[in-house]
C-alpha cells in the first residue's frame, strides 16, 4: 500500500476537531462581536490579535487545522516581529531555518550574492524558512495559551460558511457542519478565506489583475546534503529543468525546489514521480539520494480587490490581494494586514474610535498591496521574459551584473518582502525632518538593542510615546487614549541614535499599536501629541 501524504509529509495538524456548539441549538442566529472566516495563517493571526486585545472573537474554518505541504515557506523579519508581539515567534525561530544570504546563478556560474540583513543590531534574521503548517500550528498554540489566560477566543472546525446576508450594522452567515446547518450573526466579519474567497464570491465583489501564463513545479525533497543555508536561484539553469529554478532549505532535512515549466504543459504528466525525479536528478546529480515527500504545480495571478472594507465585512490576506510567490509577499503581506487591522477594529468594537477608522485599513493596505503587486509583476516579467527582446535584455543585465555591482539591483529574482511604509497616509501626523528618514511617519519602527532587551519588545499593542534623551510625563491620557511612555537615553547606543535621532539632540515619537510611526518631534509638546493622536485615530472627514 502506498503511504498517504500525511505519512510521507507529517505536517498535517488536526488542531481544532469538530464539536457541536450551543449556537446550533438556537432557532435564531446568535450575534458575535467579530467573526473571522478562514483558519490559515491570516485568520489565526487575526483571531489571536483581537483576542489578546480583549475582543470576543469567533473563528470559523471549513477544515480542522493545518494542511499538508510546505506552501508558504519564507517568513520575513517583520512577520517575526509581529509574531513576537502575538507571543508566537519563539517556537518559529527555534524550528525555522534562519538565513540572510542569497546567491544568483546564470547557467552554470554564480553571478553574485547578497545579504538581506547586513546591518547588525536586530533581534530577528531577515528570513526564516518554515513550512506553513508549522507556522499555523505555532499560532494556534499561542491561541490556546491566550485562551487559558482568559482571552475570549473560540474556534470551530468543520464549520463551512455557505451563504451571507449583509445588513447595515451586522452580517448573517449560514454555516454548514457535520450535524447540519445553523446561522451565526456578526457585528463585524473578517474574511481570511483565501484567493478563491467564497465570501468575496457571495458578495459579488471583483478581484482584478493580471494572469501570468506560466507553471511552476514545487518538489519538497528529503535528503542529507551539506549545501549552505542560503537561497539559490538559477536563470536558465545548466541542468535544463526549465527556464529558472530555486533551492531553499527547510526544517526536518527537507529542501524546497521550484522548477519553471512554461505555460502549455501536461500537468498530469509533469506530476508523475518519474518525470519529477528526472528533473531533480538533473539538478542534484546522479549520486544524491533523496525522497520525494510532497509535490505540486502552481500558477498565479497578481490581482486585488478595489477596496478591502465593504460595510461590516473586511478582507485580509489572499482574499483581498494575490501576488506571485516570487519575493515571499503573500503570507508576509497578509500578516501585515492583520497588524494594521487588529488595533483599528479593536478600537471600533470597544467604542473608542468611530467605525470610519476602518476605512484607513483599506486605504493603507490597498497602497501596500499595489506596491507588492508592482514588485511581484516586475519580478515575474524579469524571470519569465515574454519576448525575445526581453530575454536578450534580461541576459545582458545578468552578464553585466557578474562584472559590475551597479547592475545588480536591476536583477530581479524576486525582490524579497519588506514592510510597506505608508507614505502619504492621512493618519500620519507631524514630521520633523531633522530626524532620520528611515523612521519617518508611516514607517514601521526599527528594532534596536537596549542592553539585553529589544525596543520592539517594549512596544505592545497600544499607542506609545517614545522619548529619546528627553523628559516626558510617565503617564499620559489624551482624548481618552492611555499612552504608554518609554524614555531612553542614546548614550552608548549607536544604533538607537542612528535610527531615531540622527543629528538631533532629542526626539519624541508617537507610535501606533501596529508599531508604525504616527508622528515625531524633536521636543515634547502635549498639545501637538494630542493633535497627532486624533489624526491617527480618525477618518479624513473628521480631520
Amino acid at each position: 500500500m502506498n503511504p498517504s501524504i500525511e505519512e510521507r509529509y507529517p505536517l498535517a495538524f488536526r488542531l481544532y476537531p469538530y464539536q457541536k456548539n450551543a449556537d446550533q441549538e438556537r432557532s435564531n442566529a446568535v450575534r458575535h462581536p467579530v467573526v473571522v472566516v478562514g483558519g490559515g495563517p491570516i485568520g489565526l493571526a487575526t483571531t489571536l490579535d483581537l483576542g489578546l486585545k480583549g475582543i470576543k472573537v469567533l473563528l470559523l474554518d471549513d477544515h480542522e487545522g493545518a494542511g499538508a505541504g510546505s506552501r508558504a515557506l519564507c517568513f520575513a523579519k517583520r512577520t517575526l516581529e509581529i509574531a513576537s508581539r502575538l507571543g508566537a515567534a519563539e517556537p518559529m525561530i527555534e524550528k525555522g531555518v534562519q538565513w540572510n544570504i542569497g546567491k544568483v546563478f546564470h547557467d552554470d556560474r554564480q553571478i553574485y550574492e547578497f545579504n538581506l540583513q547586513p546591518e547588525s543590531g536586530h533581534q530577528f534574521p531577515a528570513f526564516i524558512n518554515l513550512q506553513q503548517p508549522y507556522f499555523e500550528k505555532f499560532l494556534y498554540d499561542a491561541i490556546a495559551k491566550a485562551q487559558s489566560s482568559g482571552a475570549p477566543i473560540e474556534i470551530r472546525g468543520k464549520n463551512r460558511v455557505d451563504a451571507l446576508t449583509a445588513h447595515a450594522d451586522h452580517v448573517v452567515l449560514e454555516v454548514m457542519t457535520p450535524d447540519g446547518p445553523y446561522s451565526v450573526a456578526a457585528d463585524w466579519l473578517v474574511a481570511c478565506d483565501g484567493a478563491r474567497s467564497p465570501i468575496r464570491t457571495m458578495m459579488g465583489l471583483s478581484f482584478d489583475g493580471r494572469v501570468f501564463e506560466d507553471n511552476f513545479l514545487i518538489a519538497d525533497v528529503r535528503m542529507n546534503v551539506d549545501f549552505p543555508t542560503e537561497r539559490w536561484f538559477w536563470f536558465e539553469p545548466h541542468f535544463k529543468s526549465g527556464d529558472s529554478a530555486l533551492l531553499h532549505k527547510q526544517p526536518d532535512g527537507i529542501w524546497r525546489i521550484d522548477f519553471q515549466l512554461g505555460w502549455n504543459i501536461d500537468r498530469k504528466a509533469e506530476l508523475e514521480p518519474a518525470k519529477i525525479r528526472s528533473r531533480v536528478d538533473a539538478m542534484l546529480g546522479p549520486n544524491v539520494e533523496y525522497e520525494l515527500v510532497w509535490t505540486s504545480i502552481y500558477t498565479f495571478q497578481c490581482r486585488r480587490m478595489e477596496k478591502f472594507r465593504h460595510g461590516r465585512v473586511l478582507f485580509a490576506g489572499d482574499s483581498a490581494h494575490q501576488v506571485s510567490p516570487f519575493g515571499a509577499r503573500g503570507a508576509n503581506s497578509g500578516i501585515q494586514d492583520v497588524d494594521n487591522l487588529g488595533w483599528k477594529l479593536a478600537m471600533v468594537v470597544k467604542g473608542t474610535a468611530n467605525e470610519t477608522l476602518l476605512d484607513s485599513y483599506s486605504t493603507e493596505r490597498v497602497y501596500a498591496a499595489e506596491e507588492n503587486i508592482q514588485n511581484s509583476t516586475r519580478a515575474t516579467d524579469f524571470i519569465t521574459p515574454k519576448s525575445e527582446i526581453s530575454k536578450i535584455f534580461r541576459n545582458a543585465v545578468l552578464d553585466l551584473a557578474e562584472k559590475v555591482p551597479f547592475a545588480r539591483p536591476i536583477v530581479n529574482s524576486g525582490r524579497l518582502s519588506l514592510p510597506s511604509i505608508y507614505d502619504g497616509s492621512y493618519l500620519n501626523g507631524a514630521d520633523d525632518i531633522q530626524l532620520p528618514r528611515r523612521t519617518r511617519p508611516g514607517s514601521p519602527a526599527a528594532d534596536t538593542p537596549l542592553g539585553e532587551e529589544w525596543l520592539l519588545a517594549k512596544l505592545g499593542g497600544q499607542f506609545h510615546i517614545l522619548a529619546i534623551d528627553a523628559e516626558v510625563p510617565e503617564t499620559l491620557s489624551i482624548a481618552s487614549v492611555a499612552l504608554s511612555t518609554i524614555m531612553l537615553s542614546s548614550t552608548g547606543n549607536a544604533a538607537l541614535r542612528e535610527r531615531y535621532l540622527g543629528e538631533a539632540q532629542s526626539a519624541i515619537y508617537l507610535i501606533r499599536p501596529d508599531q508604525h510611526i504616527a508622528a515625531r518631534w524633536t521636543r515634547f509638546d502635549e498639545v501637538a501629541i494630542g493633535t497627532a493622536l486624533l489624526q491617527a485615530t480618525s477618518s479624513p472627514e473628521n480631520l
